[in-house]
């Protein structure tokens, strides 16, 4: 059986897109929410999307399901916000481990559907993959940052703290049976390191074999910097101890203004290259409205150019979106890994 890394360097893998913009089209009510567990909860829930883990696990599982259906490789759990200190809005903390567990669960019962329906189309069955990966998101505290501008050394939350926030969310998403770990959307790479910290001691602790880790930072702006001030080199260079799978980017920019920094990031990267962005720059109504084409052809010119590994989208993105990636790359070869030179001791 082919590992990943074999599968990377034989053609570019394609990972899904945005969870939240399909959840959307289901219009879903307070009550939907909530379910009947979470009927008398005394806080409103409705926005609490990976509550839906446990609430409505048909419709995050099917989700899922239309994104393999439409060509990716790698699925992410929809566990963005899952830990105890991005639960605290909704004063939820004590759920993090379950939502993770039912998170993965959803996104591995699709890929179980998936693969049923493979077997059954003719020349189907019988290859590797497609993957889980379990999504870290970059929490709502920041550790380099301050949320205070009268009292900039401030810190709303610890290292330790987010370490601990962290760890149970790995915990659950490995339990739960994800194939990868993904941090991703990071503007913050304090707050990285911490889920790197947190991974790895997990993984030490447990004396389980390490999951693969794919890291993805978010560039704010044409500056090329992340929130936090770090250049994309200085990024890099912040994370690559960890000894990613993947770097890449993903959010806040539209294919055309991510470009300039994912061909930087191939030139420096010695691991394989993720690239993820938006469906465009969101309009006047912050909504997403570039065509699956346009975001498409601009995958593909990366594609040619040798820029990438992993691409699909994220905000704004849709399974048609995803369609056109994977068919727009799918006869392309991947960026091909540096030769990098061991140093003479």
């Amino acid at each position: 059986m082919k590992t990943i890394q074999d599968c990377l360097n034989e053609r570019i893998l394609i990972i899904d897109g945005a969870m939240g913009t399909m959840i959307q089209r289901y219009k879903l009510a307070e009550a939907d929410y909530r379910g009947e567990r979470f009927k008398d909860w005394h806080l409103d829930v409705k926005g609490n999307n990976d509550l839906l883990n446990l609430t409505q696990p048909q419709i995050i599982t099917a989700i899922h399901k239309q994104y393999l259906d439409a060509g990716a490789d790698i699925i992410e759990t929809n566990t963005f916000s899952s830990t105890s200190i991005a639960m605290a809005d909704y004063e939820m903390q004590s759920l993090a481990y379950e939502l993770n567990v039912a998170a993965a669960k959803c996104a591995r019962n699709a890929v179980i559907e998936f693969k049923e329906s493979q077997k059954a189309s003719p020349g189907g069955g019988g290859w590797t993959g497609p993957w889980v990966a379990g999504a870290i998101g970059p929490l709502n505290k920041t550790l380099s940052l301050s949320p205070d501008v009268n009292n900039p050394g401030y810190r709303a939350v610890t290292f330790d703290e987010v370490v601990e926030a962290y760890y149970e969310q790995v915990k659950g998403l490995s339990d739960g049976g994800v194939d990868i770990l993904l941090i991703e959307t990071i503007f913050d790479t304090l707050n990285a390191k911490a889920a790197i910290f947190a991974i790895k001691k997990y993984f030490r602790d447990t004396k389980k074999e390490l999951l693969p880790i794919m890291i993805s930072g978010t560039i704010t702006d044409a500056s090329g910097r992340t929130l936090s001030g770090q250049t994309l080199e200085a990024f890099y260079t912040s994370v690559m101890h960890a000894k990613p799978l993947s770097i890449g980017l993903n959010c806040a920019l539209g294919a055309k203004e991510m470009r300039p920094h994912i061909e930087e990031l191939s030139q420096i990267a010695s691991c394989y290259v993720s690239a993820y962005p938006n469906a465009g720059l969101p309009n006047a109504m912050g909504e997403y409205d570039e065509n699956p084409e346009d975001t498409a052809h601009f995958l593909e010119d990366w594609a040619k150019e040798g820029f990438v590994n992993i691409v699909g989208g994220c905000c704004g993105t849709t399974p048609d979106h995803i369609k056109h990636i994977a068919d727009e790359v799918k006869n392309i070869k991947p960026r091909q890994l540096p030769v990098v030179e061991k140093e003479l001791v």
